[in-house]
């Protein structure tokens, strides 16, 4: 389950955003990061890849579940993992 909070920690990072955000908020960042990063206009095609995956990580959690990205919050839209872990044998 951690490993899930850190990957939508490091699309935050990546997209430069808070954790109490809003899909619109997400949107705006990526196409203004997308804009710097391009590499059709001598942007890092590798950042440009880094852009990309993160925006597509945000937009499918937060159409799914929830619009903050705090831990508590994931952990709670993903009950079962944690669940898993505990009661493992």
């Amino acid at each position: 389950m951690n490993n899930l909070v850190e990957t939508i920690e490091e699309a935050l990072d990546i997209l430069e955003l808070p954790k109490l955000i809003t899909k619109e908020d997400i949107k705006k960042q990526y196409r203004f990061l997308a804009k710097k990063n391009h590499p059709d206009i001598g942007g890092d095609a590798q950042k440009m890849e880094q852009l990309n995956r993160a925006y597509k990580l945000l937009m499918q959690y937060i159409e799914e579940f929830r619009y903050t990205f705090d831990e508590e919050e994931i952990n709670r839209q993903f009950p079962g993992v944690e669940h898993d872990r505990r009661f493992r044998p």
